[in-house]
């Protein structure tokens, strides 16, 4: 079990690190960062398209990496 738990967290990490770069940029700068961050944080920017769908894979697949660390440690005892 804890050989299946690593290589679906492999799995997942990877297909993570792709969903996060194939993301187009919000904003451009440091000023940009701070203000952009927080219009997202608060919905008054809404993603349409293929950046909502990424948006969306990214939440499922960050859960995923947060269970299977989880399960992870959990089996490794």
């Amino acid at each position: 079990m804890h050989t299946l738990a690593i290589t679906l967290l492999i799995i997942v990490s990877i297909a993570l690190i792709i969903v996060v770069l194939l993301q187009s940029g919000k904003s451009a700068g440091l000023s940009g960062a701070i203000s952009g961050g927080a219009e997202q944080l608060f919905g008054k920017q809404k993603a349409r398209g293929m950046d909502l769908v990424l948006q969306r894979i990214t939440v499922v697949l960050s859960i995923l990496f947060f269970v299977l660390t989880m399960a992870v440690a959990f089996f490794e005892v």
